[in-house]
């Protein structure tokens, strides 16, 4: 096979991988949950390459995040479920479904009429499937509010979203100033778990803690997972730092003392220029 700019290439592609007598044996015996944490890294990688304004890699991280979603249709279709024709008549009749605004007899470029559009269309789209599903049996209850709060994203992402759902009926803090007296209190119940030594209950604490930081976070713009990285790139950008200056000194980092490494660290924040 040659490459090619036709996504039909790539599903045949796909399908000769498969083949149950002259596939690959790895990719023949793959399922919907066994390649499921590989689609949730190739999105963490293209968020990677943006991240880092590399488009090149953009390009490429894209087509291993397009590739997991051939993998789950030709899985589906050889279950005989769906197959990536149905994905893309899926997702093209949500976009027309969902924009009246631009594919419907008033076009605007109205931001504010997009977004009541969209959630307005959304909610109903909910409605409809929640009630579909109970008139077939397949849920016994109507779901609750935070039941699309997709299960394997990220907690810290999942928190926010979950806490934005209950917002909108108005379960929310009216502004930031009392979150930060929970957190105090959650601070409190954590000590008191920490002396109990339960650890199942300075888990629950710790858990308890998290989530009122994303909920002070919430209020004051301010997305936790995107503050928490920025975090995460500072102390890397730090600890190289101390890396590099005690390769200058030709220690070895095991080498050297707490003490050593936090003066070094210190001057760290002082030498190395935010980014």
């Amino acid at each position: 096979m040659e490459p090619s700019n036709d996504i039909k290439r790539l599903i045949d592609i796909m399908a000769r991988l498969r083949d149950p007598q002259n596939g690959c044996a790895w990719d023949v015996e793959q399922t919907f949950e066994t390649i499921m944490p590989y689609t949730i890294e190739e999105a963490y990688e293209v968020a990677d390459a943006i991240e880092r304004g590399d488009m090149d890699d953009l390009a490429d991280e894209l087509g291993d995040l397009l590739l997991q979603v051939v993998y789950h249709a030709r899985i589906a279709e050889e279950a005989g479920l769906f197959a990536f024709g149905d994905v893309v008549h899926a997702v093209t009749d949500k976009m027309i479904r969902r924009h009246p605004h631009v594919f419907g007899p008033e076009n605007t470029r109205s931001m504010t009429m997009a977004k009541g559009m969209w959630e307005k269309v959304k909610a109903q789209e909910k409605a409809a499937k929640a009630q579909r599903q109970l008139e077939s049996g397949v849920i016994e209850k109507r779901p609750s509010l935070l039941d699309d709060v997709p299960r394997v994203q990220p907690s810290l992402m999942r928190a926010l979203k979950m806490q934005k759902k209950a917002a909108t009926v108005g379960f929310d803090w009216s502004e930031a100033e009392p979150i930060l007296d929970k957190i105090s209190e959650e601070m409190e119940e954590l000590r008191e778990a920490m002396q109990s030594k339960d650890q199942s209950h300075i888990a629950e604490e710790y858990g308890d803690l998290l989530f009122a930081m994303v909920n002070l976070g919430r209020h004051l713009g301010i997305e936790a997972e995107t503050a928490l990285a920025g975090t995460n790139l500072k102390f890397s950008r730090r600890f190289a730092f101390i890396e590099d200056q005690l390769e200058q000194q030709g220690k070895p980092i095991k080498d050297a003392s707490l003490d050593e490494m936090e003066a070094l660290w210190q001057l760290a924040k002082t030498e190395l220029k935010p980014l």
